[in-house]
């Protein structure tokens, strides 16, 4: 069975390097502050994009990111792994944007890969991004489209007669889930983790590049006239069809007034020793206190 997936990946600023110059002066990350990396679970998610298109053959993953020109190193990373090709949403108006803005400019690019590249069946992505962790994404983007939607999924088990068997972790276990296609998908960070960059696709596409990331003078620019797939699809508010009003920070009502990172200090503390009487009386203190209880 042919299928056409289409994965939704981020660069995220990596969160554990929280610093004093991590929010701009209107509330938003300061992306260009902090170190760039593939969101986590969004690895998660290629993972199971990349089993299913392994179980089913004819079938092709396309990497959708947003963000500025250097978010193409995420369709890069998704090429190493076994992606087919990837389009990276990149437009000024876009900065900013929140979970509705984001989602909003999502739907409207798969929209035109569903009426101009190939019927979608399937969109993955990961459950949350680190900068962020709403997990509203996925949720907002079926919503937008109009279709079904499973979230924290562990593992797409098969995709049989336009159905999808689906795992998904819940409270206290796990559960198996059928969904007509199409279907969006949400993957977390407990499924199987994303395989290791191909040494052969690496060689292949590490020239590959969106218009917007190139400089003109690179050594290799004859290449791309030679060998179309390293040019990787570059797509603006405009090309999609959307609506300014609804993208960036003019359809962003979620404003962040600040970032901070808290260290916790003990400001007193107390000393223990083994015998019955310490440990009785620590309890009590904290029944007393609705600690514990």
């Amino acid at each position: 069975m042919k299928l056409k997936i289409v994965v939704l990946a981020k660069q995220v600023p990596d969160t554990r390097n929280v610093g004093k110059d991590a929010m701009t002066a209107e509330g938003t990350v300061n992306r260009a502050a902090l170190p760039a990396i593939f969101n986590p679970e969004d690895l998660n998610a290629l993972e199971q994009a990349l089993r299913i298109k392994e179980q089913n053959p004819g079938t092709t993953v396309t990497m959708l990111t947003m963000g500025p020109p250097r978010a193409g190193e995420i369709i890069r990373q998704g090429l190493y792994r076994g992606a087919d090709d990837g389009i990276l949403l990149t437009d000024r108006k876009s900065a900013g944007a929140d979970t509705l803005a984001t989602s909003y400019f999502l739907a409207k690019a798969i929209e035109k890969i569903d009426k101009e590249i190939g019927h979608v069946d399937l969109v993955l992505g990961g459950r949350q991004a680190i900068d962020g962790n709403t997990a509203q994404v996925g949720p907002q983007v079926a919503q937008k489209l109009g279709l079904n939607q499973v979230t924290y999924a562990e593992e797409v088990l098969k995709i049989e007669d336009g159905k999808a068997t689906i795992r998904r972790h819940i409270d206290g276990g796990v559960e198996t889930v059928v969904a007509p296609l199409p279907v969006v998908i949400t993957v977390n960070g407990s499924a199987a983790p994303a395989r290791p960059c191909n040494a052969r696709l690496v060689m292949k596409y590490k020239y590959a590049t969106c218009p917007m990331e190139r400089k003109g003078d690179e050594p290799w620019a004859a290449l791309y006239e030679s060998r179309p797939y390293l040019t990787l699809g570059q797509w603006s508010i405009a090309d999609c069809g959307a609506d300014y009003n609804q993208c960036g920070l003019a359809g962003s009502p979620t404003k962040v007034s600040a970032v901070k990172s808290i260290v916790f200090q003990a400001k007193e503390s107390v000393s223990l020793t083994s015998a019955d009487a310490d440990i009785e009386g620590l309890v009590k203190e904290l029944l007393d206190k609705n600690i514990i209880g």
